[in-house]
């Protein structure tokens, strides 16, 4: 993620696809189904599958949607079977590049981000020839649109978790867990009445890559729209400092 503030990151997809609920849909239907999957279809049960939800509510997909869509990956009806993949790979001026993606079809997958990067200037790796230029950490965004939650309460609240960081902004609190903390974090807040934009394992710059030419910049931020509009890719993590 660039910068220091994945909230950015957020809320540069949200205004990118607000006016293309179709493809949200897609995206977050691929989460609901696997999530489903992994770990049954009552939200109260399943964590992953409730914050899905809200995602799913936020970005204003109808209920009866969300329902049904649950009730077919429950049942016999959803045949669709998708695998995690991450992807690593340099975008111009060897901008480090995650790309978390579900797929059905590998090859289709990989054939289109090596397309994506071979076409503006970077090219897509192998595991591992990136990803020790990011932490893997467990980010949770807690939302505060209200600007209700007092940062000596909040404070208080998470040292009874095993969070480690936090970062509290004017809308939003970013919170900072290991990977496998992510889950106990998000439901010991839960349980005091917070409420999240999301809770996903995140890839966290450990550090960044300024580009300076402004043709380079461009094609830096085309390589990201076109990686977030494919329906496959689920989040993108980049090292470039002047992008959000």
């Amino acid at each position: 993620m660039s910068g220091h503030s994945k909230w950015s990151t957020i809320k540069r997809k949200k205004e990118k696809t607000d006016g293309a609920r179709a493809k949200v849909f897609t995206k977050i239907s691929r989460e609901i189904v696997v999530a489903v999957k992994e770990g049954g279809g009552d939200p109260n049960n399943n964590a992953k599958l409730r914050d899905l939800i809200s995602k799913a509510k936020a970005s204003n997909i109808p209920n009866d949607n969300i329902d049904r869509l649950i009730k077919k990956a429950a049942g016999s009806g959803e045949k669709d079977n998708y695998e995690a993949i991450t992807y690593e790979g340099y975008g111009p001026c060897g901008v480090a590049v995650m790309v978390d993606a579900l797929t059905d079809n590998r090859n289709r997958t990989a054939g289109d981000l090596r397309h994506y990067f071979d076409k503006f200037g970077g090219n897509l790796g192998q595991n591992g020839c990136v990803a020790f230029l990011f932490e893997r950490k467990g980010l949770i965004i807690v939302a505060n649109e209200e600007e209700n939650i007092s940062e000596d309460q909040f404070m208080e609240d998470l040292m009874e978790t095993s969070a480690g960081d936090y970062e509290f902004d004017e809308d939003v609190i970013e919170v900072y867990t290991a990977p496998d903390e992510l889950q106990t974090v998000r439901d010991a807040l839960e349980k005091k009445g917070y409420h999240f934009e999301s809770a996903e394992v995140a890839y966290l710059p450990v550090t960044e890559t300024k580009i300076d030419n402004p043709e380079d910049l461009e094609k830096m931020e085309k390589l990201l729209d076109m990686l977030d509009d494919n329906d496959d890719v689920q989040n993108v993590w980049h090292t470039c400092a002047n992008l959000d």
